[in-house]
Order: structure tokens, then sequence, then C-alpha cells
């Protein structure tokens, strides 16, 4: 068979991870030939108990029973006589030669140990009743089994009520002939730590059976008790025991004992269940290899096992697995992190035993694999640049850009890694999204049957965490009836077209009915087929009840006083909540400030002009004016959101830049479909320590500036409309104010006439301001500006900054 699958062109010139790969393929496809052939020879097995079924008239059982009988007396292969059988159908003499075999004389004999070597109960032959489920959740099992104690736990849960065993042991030969005990099940920390060790006496069944290597059963309590050193006190605790070797070649010096709880003989069919079942735990049992091995290079995987069981992060212990000539031709994972994860999504102890070019074949001749190559050499660290790596799982392809540490311990490579696009602080944030939003993500792997949810949804499920998530089976029985078969036709299209859906639905918990959202999409294998879903579900129920507690409102509303009046009273509450105080003087941080607003005469149809004067908490003060475009609820709306948002932001340090960078986002976010809301504004924060106001706009007029007798408009930075683009960069600018200086912001209500230039509007407001000042008039600029007209085409909001003369200035350090 060597022949047929050599790797091809294996000589000098071929790179030495072409030639890893090639013996990877060609392993591979030995096993796949193995595979195939122990098809034929099932195929043959049933055909020729098909055969002697017909001819004899027998049952299944029998007819293999027959065969396996025949094949023994003839001293044949059960392959050989399944041939010879159905060679006689062709010469006529099959008749003559099928006939039951006679029953053995003497005692029933155990089923000879040979016979589990043979696919008997692999190939559909007579499977004892109930051995197939037990043998398999016992080998899905072992898959993750790391320790003897993980072994014996095992076999208790798969054989133990099925069986009446009522504990495991297992023992192994040590060092001058002791059994130790190395793993246990079932029996209490006192019971274990008495007999963790047995010297070599006579009269100890573990170690007869070590040494014979036959099973030793142990059925007569009182009569075993006269032979043999009984475990446990009383020993009658367990009526019945049995002793199986491990098989193994070498023989093994490990042995698994079975305690049970029922008294009397082990009959046939238990016998071959706890044999087949010692079978399957060879391989995590041997000593010569494994976490738990007895070789030294066992003993220090373990050792780093240990270690890397209490490090948080990905790593793993490679091994290098070498040819003949020495080459390093691929790496065992011999031990792993509980957070190691890889691409596809198996984490920690799933990832032990695997080799890494069988695994994850596309690194070979990477720069990946010449660092590992390099650092097994030299012993130099290996940090590697980003790079990305692909697996298609189920027909999907899975990527994430990563980047590999690798260093030597011993003659082992230590390995962690770093996956970028699912870091630390994204999972935070998902999470954080997920509380804020009420909603939670889910994902159906359709080839695995399997699903995910996110902490999130058990909470809008009110489910407890341990039940794990809810399958899709038992949906129906918290929705309520009328949803039902509305989002059953939603997930049927979603399953069978891979059509995404967005339903809402109703479900009935502890607490009562909740409103739900699931919106979900399929992906896609390269068929087409959908192979997996992935989705969220949101919890709608307080904006449910905060619709229906509205509709009531406003239905109870119509009903006592009619829509109009609703309405007018509407409008009145929030011009006398919303509109800043009319006229007020301020002393904020050694100024003297003057405000003044007048409303537009438009009645109760408000408008969106404000203004804003406080002293923050370094005791700087802040100054702010506004217009939102337009008049009515809508642009009062807007402007109290832009007020309060701003001053808040302010308070806690934002820059001036910032602020306005995302006031600008919070309107293009918050527009509606038809129009979207915009505004202009123009804010100062005043430092009196040295006197500096900084100072930012977006598509407001610029400020008036009075010093010594002259009034100019300051020079503008760069500040466009609020909720016109998106992206909006906005600077600042810097003015020193000095004693005797005015500062005016405004609204351009102020300036602006029907059908005038802007230009001549801030003409005439320079020159009426710096008539007031020359006149005496300076401390009520602000009062006289916005009360000089009336009819008022707009709002007009003034906000006069004066710095008084001869006034002590505040103390710095704020």
């Amino acid at each position: 068979m060597e022949g047929d699958f050599a790797t091809p062109d294996a000589g000098e010139g071929t790179a030495p991870e072409v030639r890893a790969l090639a013996r990877v393929v060609a392993r591979l496809r030995a096993e796949v030939v193995d595979l195939e052939g122990g098809a034929s020879m099932a195929a043959v097995l049933e055909r020729a108990k098909g055969v002697v079924m017909a001819q004899a008239g027998m049952s299944a059982e029998a007819a293999y029973q027959l065969l396996l009988d025949r094949a023994e007396q003839h001293r044949r292969t059960l392959l050989e006589e399944c041939w010879i059988t159905l060679g006689r159908i062709g010469r006529g003499g099959a008749s003559a030669s099928v006939r039951p075999a006679a029953p053995p004389s003497g005692p029933p004999r155990e089923e000879d140990p040979s016979l589990f070597s043979t696919p008997r109960y692999v190939l559909g032959g007579a499977r004892p009743a109930g051995h197939g489920r037990a043998l398999a959740q016992l080998a899905r099992g072992l898959a993750h089994a790391r320790t003897p104690d993980d072994v014996a736990e095992l076999l208790l849960t798969t054989l133990g009520e099925p069986e009446n065993v009522g504990a495991v042991m297992i023992y192994t030969m040590a060092a001058a002939g002791n059994l130790e005990l190395v793993g246990s099940a079932g029996v209490s920390d006192g019971l274990a730590g008495q007999w963790s060790r047995i010297p070599p006496l006579s009269g100890v069944a573990a170690l007869e059976a070590v040494d014979t290597q036959e099973a030793v059963w142990l059925e007569d309590i009182r009569r075993d008790g006269n032979r043999y050193l009984l475990i446990g006190d009383p020993p009658g605790r367990w009526p019945s025991r049995a002793w199986l070797p491990v098989p193994g070649d070498p023989p093994m010096t490990t042995v698994v004992g079975f305690f049970r709880t029922l008294p009397g003989p082990f009959d046939a069919r238990t016998r071959t269940l706890l044999r087949r079942a010692v079978r399957l735990c060879a391989g995590p049992l041997r000593e010569d290899r494994g976490p738990f091995g007895g070789t030294a290079a066992g003993e220090d995987v373990a050792a780093v096992q240990a270690v890397l069981d209490a490090l948080p992060g990905p790593v793993v212990l490679l091994s290098p697995l070498r040819s003949e000539t020495g080459d390093v031709e691929d790496y065992l994972i011999e031990a792993a992190t509980p957070g190691a994860v890889d691409v596809a999504g198996r984490r920690g102890k799933e990832l032990v035993g695997r080799r890494i070019l069988e695994t994850y074949p596309t690194v070979a001749g990477t720069a990946l694999w010449e660092g590992y190559l390099d650092t097994l050499v030299t012993g130099s660290v290996y940090e590697g640049d980003p790079f990305t790596y692909e697996e298609v799982t189920a027909g999907v392809p899975q990527k994430s850009v990563y980047s590999v540490r690798a260093s030597r311990l011993g003659g082992r490579l230590v390995v962690s890694w770093v996956r970028h696009d699912t870091s630390g602080r994204e999972a935070r944030l998902l999470a954080d999204m997920q509380r804020l939003g009420n909603l939670g993500w889910a994902g159906w792997n359709l080839m695995t049957d399997t699903i995910t949810w996110s902490d999130q949804v058990y909470v809008i499920f009110d489910r407890d965490p341990a039940l794990g998530p809810m399958r899709l089976e038992e949906l129906p029985e918290h929705l309520v009836a009328e949803d039902l078969p509305r989002l059953g036709a939603a997930v049927q299209r979603l399953l069978r077209d891979g059509r995404a859906i967005d339903e809402p639905f109703r479900i009935t918990t502890a607490r009562g009915v909740r409103h739900l959202r699931i919106v979900a999409e399929a992906q896609r294998d390269a068929d087409g087929t959908p192979v997996e879903v992935h989705g969220f579900f949101q919890d709608l129920s307080a904006q449910r009840d905060a619709e229906l507690a509205l509709r009531d409102s406003e239905r109870e509303n119509l009903v006592q006083r009619g829509m109009l009046k609703a309405e007018r009273a509407l409008g009145a509450r929030l011009q006398e909540t919303l509109l800043p105080i009319p006229e007020q003087s301020l002393d904020l941080a050694g100024l003297c400030v003057d405000v003044a607003y007048a409303p537009a005469d438009r009645g109760l149809n408000v408008g969106g002009d404000w203004y804003s004067a406080i002293e923050l908490p370094d005791r700087s003060a802040l100054f702010v004016v506004g217009d939102v475009a337009g008049h009515g609820l809508a642009a009062v709306g807007t402007m109290a959101q832009l007020r309060f948002t701003a001053k808040g932001m302010s308070i806690t340090g934002s820059g001036l830049p910032d602020v306005l960078g995302r006031l600008n986002a919070l309107l293009l976010h918050t527009a509606d479909d038809e129009r979207g809301a915009t505004a202009t504004m123009v804010m100062g924060r005043y430092q009196p320590w040295d006197h500096r106001l900084t100072w930012v706009r977006a598509g407001h007029p610029p400020p008036l500036l009075i010093r010594d007798g002259e009034a100019r408009f300051l020079p503008q930075p760069e500040g466009p409309l609020l909720g016109a683009l998106h992206g909006s960069r906005y600077e600042e600018a810097v003015v020193d104010l000095m004693p005797g200086d005015h500062l005016l912001f405004y609204t351009d209500g102020l300036v602006e006439e029907p059908g005038e230039d802007l230009s001549v509007g801030l003409d005439r407001l320079a020159a009426e301001v710096l008539r007031l000042v020359r006149g005496g008039r300076d401390l009520m600029v602000a009062r006289t500006l916005a009360g000089a007209g009336t009819g008022n085409r707009d709002d007009v909001c003034v906000l006069d900054i004066h710095v008084p003369r001869g006034r002590d200035e505040e103390p710095s350090g704020a």
C-alpha cells in the first residue's frame, strides 16, 4: 500500500512544506481507502447473512452467529467465510452446508476479545440492544477527555444507570510494581486516598488483570472476599465488580475497575459492553502518549497544560513532527489555553491533538511557517506582521486577521496570537449597544443544528441562561397564538429560500406579554443553499407601551377638548417653558452680560432662536446664540435639543469644534425623510485668568467687537451650517478681550431685511452699536437693539459681552 500512495516528487528539489503536504494527502487518501475497504466488507457480510437467513430460515442475529462459528471452526477469517458462503450459491452446495451449529456444551464461554477488532458491531451485524447509543456517547465524550479522571467520570456517566455501575477506578502500574490510582469517579476523596496506591501483593484482582491481560469478574462477594482484597468499606457496597485490562500493543499496564450496585454475575451482553467501552478508552489511557502518560515528555506536557489552564488569551504548545531525515514536516498541538479559539470556532481542548498542516493547510510555505522553523532552530522569538487567514467551513469562507508570536520551550514551540477583528473593546462596545438598544444577536448553524444567543437575548426572552438558547421547536409554546402563522411563514421563507425577514411578534413571559422584533438573514454556501442564519431580536415593549399610552392620551384629549384647543394649549406651554427669559443682565467670570430676546410677531407660532450664558465647572463662562431654521413645534424641539446638548457637552469638557461636529451629526441622524432640520450657531468660551475668548461658528453671522471707539466684525473661522453636510469641519478662533470691550453675539433677525444685501444690515448694526456706546448707553446695548423695531419678521436674540474698566481680575487656576 505504501507504493500506491507514495508522495509525488519527493526529491531534493521539492520544498519541505510541499513534501509535508504531500505526506498529509497520502495519509488521508490511505484512510479513505481503508474506509472504502470497510464499506466493501460490510456489503459482503450483509449479503452472506442474507443467504444464510433465506436458506436456513433463521434471524439475522442467528445467521451472523453461524458465520462466526463456522469461521472459528474452520480457522478462517469472517470475510473468508462470507466469500465461501456466497461462492456456494453457484455450485448448489449451499443447502447442504448451511446448518445451524450445535450449541456448545458446558458453561457459556466468554466472547473472544479478538472479535472486537472485527467489524462485528460496526457493519450491521448482531449489535446488543442499547450498545450503539451508549458507545457513541462515550466516543463523543472521549474526544474531549484530558485526564484519567475525565475518562472515569465519562464511563460512570455513560454506563452508570443502564448497567448499575456505581463507581469506576483506573489504576496503572508504577515503579516497583505498585498500582497507582490515576482516575476515579463515584468514590469519595477519603476512599480514593486510602486506595491511591496498592503494593504488589497477592490477592489483588486489579494486579491479576494486568499480569494476565485477562478480565477478572468478581460476582460472588462472599467467595471473592476470601480470595481477593476488596476495595471499599464495607465491601458489600458494591456486590459485584469487574477488572478489565486496557488492550494495547505492546500490552499496557492500565486496568479499569467497574463497581456494580447489582449482585450476581455479569451477563454476556454486559461483559461485551464493558469490553468495548474499555477498548474505546485505550487511546486516551495509553501510557506512551497523551497529557497524563508515563513518559517524561508526557509529564512535561501535563505541566505546561496546567500552566496554560490558568492563563487568559489564546496560547498553544506545538511539538514538531519530524521525518526520518530529521526535517520538520508538521506540528502537533499538545496543549492549549481555554481561551484559544481558531477561525473555525474550535477552542481549547478541541484543538489538542490536531496537526497544523492537516488543520490549517494554507500556512505551508508562508512567513509564519518559516518563522516557526527559525524559532525552533535558533531559539529567537518570532513576531510576525498581521496576516489574513481564510478557512472554508460548511461551504462558507471564514476570514480573520491574526498577529502570531512564537518562542521556543525545550524542543517545542509556545505560540500565542491576537485576533484583531474580535478585540475586547469591540466586544464591550457590542455588549453596550445591545444593552442600550435592548436588542441581542442570535445565530443558527443549519449544518450542525446549533443555536447561539448573546447575553441580551436571554434578558429579552426572560430566560435563564443555564437553560441555553431556545430551539425553534420551543418558540411556538411562548408565542401569542395570533402571531404564530405569520411568523412561522416568515421563518419558512428564510430557511427555504434564504430571504431576509423583519417581523414583529409577541411572546408571553412570567412578567406578561412582550412585543419583540426579529430581523434575520441567511448565509448561503456555494450552491445557494442556506447554511447559517444571523440576526437579532429587539424588545419593543417599552416603545409599544409608550405608543399605546400616547394614543390613549390623544384620544382622550380629542374627546374632551378637541384638536384645536389641544394644539393651542400645547403651543402656549412650549412657549412658556422653552423660550429664554426676554431680558436679563448677568455677571459671569468678571464680565457684564446683557441679553435680550424678542420673538417674531407670529402669536403662538414660536421660533427657534435661543441663547445660553452659563458658568462652567472650571469657572470659565460659556456663551451661545443659535437659530433653528423655521418656526413651529419642530423648530422649538430642535432648538431645545441643540441648546441642552451643547450645554451638557460643554460642561463635560468637550472642545468647542467637537461640540459643533457632534451637533451636526445629531441633526443629520435625527432628520426625517422629507426635510432635515438645519441651524446656525455661534459659541464662545471665556477664560477669566487670561482674558481669552475662544469661539466657533456654524453658518452664523460674525461677532461684532467694539474697542477704543471703533467697530469691526471678527474674521470668521471655517464652520458650515449645522445639519447640512456629513463630515463638516469646524475650526476655532481666539480673541483677547480688553477692559472697555463690547462683543456682540446676535441672530440674523437683527440684520436681515427682505430684498436687502446682508452687508447693508451688518454696517447698519455696527453704526448703531457704536452710537449707543459713545452715547453712554453701553450697559443696555442688547435691550435697546432688540426693542428698536416692532412687528419683527423673525426672532431677534442679542447677547452683549462687556469687559468693565477697573474691575479686579478673577484669580487664575480655574
